[in-house]
């Protein structure tokens, strides 16, 4: 059962300071129509140019998930993206007069909440869903952080986070279904060590960050020189460190609130694919680094099998037509009858299968010792589901033959060896006029496209 696409019903505005830049930020959310994705819009700047949320476009990863486009900067998108995510949003156009996004309390709490505030659509379109079938992995040798996706029935996320350090040490979260975010893992604020705040202190940074948006975790000795920089850039009069090494009062919401935020990330960092996924994320020692490369690599999977548009079937299924029913059709008889059933058929397309086995007779002498499918067997396969495709135009079809009239940039691209199953995608490239069908025909085998061509032909009736 297909799911629609969604988007938010009204817009609505929220501001904040922005972490490093600690300037008043004011971001409105408002609707986006179908298949449009997730944008950044910078009203701020002459143009109001748009950059789109994707992979493509991250050029730094050093302090958060920055993207640029034509010289346009959008900085920490992550937790924004991530609340999108959470509440299964598809279609959302983020307007913004500053380069990030406010920081809130350093999580995604607060973007959860206006956004549920706005109301959440459903649009007229399917959504666009990555179908995880194999094991695809991504891992940084230098640093051995690490990220597999692996099939599963829905979206999943586990990160395991180990940080080097006696005041945070080994951490793990996970994510089981996605309506579980909001509960589950949007709270979780952003968090820092100590040694790091005094390098962004020290270059100027974290201009908007205060001790009510980012976890401090004390991984060193509280020098008397750092506690009153800590003084000043707070705004405190005091600083203190509490039992669980954590600075001045803040409260955790959970023992594991640093890798809850880390799944947070991941989870915002991947909707740069621009779909949304049907599998299960494992990442070890996630950063924003591991996690884009992750989504580029795997946004250009997605591309490629698009490119490809390799069909899935059910083939567990009873098909449209068995055997018997296409040579009621068709005048082919084996040897020379290569298709099996016909699973999908309409006035402009049809799908067909065939099983390839060790038994087909082209085997014998193509070729002794290493078997290959005759790519013009390929072809002629195609053309055969073409032309069920052709002859159901007809009301008597036993009484006409099919003829090749021209066949036109043939590509081949896989072997189809014994034990594949052949899928056959034939669409017209114009009606059908005076018996004469011009079609497109694919030809796919264990996910991929094996051979391509343009198929002329035309029927002629038996005098």
């Amino acid at each position: 059962m297909s799911k629609k696409q969604n988007t938010i019903k009204n817009e609505i505005t929220l501001s904040g300071v922005g972490l490093h830049t600690g300037n008043e930020v004011v971001m409105t959310f408002k609707p986006a129509p179908t298949n449009h994705g997730f944008a950044f819009k910078r009203v701020d700047l002459e143009g109001a140019p748009v950059i789109e949320a994707k992979a493509e476009y991250v050029t730094d990863t050093q302090r958060g998930t920055n993207m640029e486009k034509n010289g346009v900067q959008i900085n920490t998108s992550e937790h924004v993206l991530a609340a999108a995510v959470g509440l299964n949003i598809d279609n959302l156009l983020i307007e913004i007069n500053a380069s990030e996004p406010p920081i809130m309390d350093g999580s995604s709490k607060f973007f959860i909440e206006a956004l549920e505030k706005a109301g959440i659509e459903e649009q007229d379109a399917d959504i666009e869903e990555y179908i995880v079938k194999e094991i695809i992995s991504y891992k940084d040798e230098s640093t051995g952080s690490e990220i597999i996706l692996m099939p599963s029935e829905e979206y999943q996320v586990t990160t395991m986070v180990d940080f080097g350090t006696k005041v945070l040490g080994t951490q793990n979260a996970t994510l089981n279904t996605i309506s579980d975010f909001k509960e589950e893992i949007s709270s979780a604020r952003t968090f820092s060590f100590l040694h790091e705040i005094e390098m962004l202190l020290e270059h100027n940074l974290i201009k908007g960050g205060d001790l009510n948006n980012a976890i401090v975790y004390v991984d060193k000795e509280l020098s008397e020189g750092t506690t009153e920089k800590l003084k000043q850039a707070f705004n405190k009069d005091d600083i203190k460190i509490k039992p669980n090494g954590i600075l001045d009062n803040l409260e955790l919401h959970w023992a594991n609130e640093a890798a809850r935020h880390k799944l947070l990330d991941v989870i915002g960092d991947l909707a740069l694919v621009g779909t949304r996924i049907r599998g299960k994320v494992i990442a070890n020692k996630p950063g924003h680094l591991v996690n884009t490369t992750f989504a580029k690599k795997l946004a250009k999977i997605i591309k490629q099998e698009k490119r490809n548009n390799v069909p899935s079937y059910d083939l567990n299924q009873p098909p449209l037509m068995d055997i018997h029913q296409i040579m009621d059709v068709l005048p082919h008889r084996p040897p020379f009858l290569l298709i099996d059933r016909i699973l999908e058929l309409s006035d402009k397309h049809v799908v067909g299968m065939k099983n390839v086995t060790m038994n087909e007779d082209f085997f014998v002498g193509h070729f002794p010792g290493a078997p290959v499918m005759p790519g013009v067997l390929q072809i002629e396969a195609m053309a055969q589901a073409g032309g069920v495709l052709v002859l159901k135009s007809v009301p008597d079809p036993e009484n006409y033959l099919t003829y090749f009239m021209k066949i036109d940039k043939v590509k081949f691209k896989q072997k189809v060896l014994p034990g594949d199953t052949l899928i056959f995608k034939s669409e017209l490239i114009t009606p059908i006029r005076r018996g004469i069908a011009h079609m497109q025909a694919y030809a796919y085998a264990n996910g991929k496209l094996v051979a391509e061509a343009e198929l002329m032909a035309q029927i002629s009736k038996v005098k």
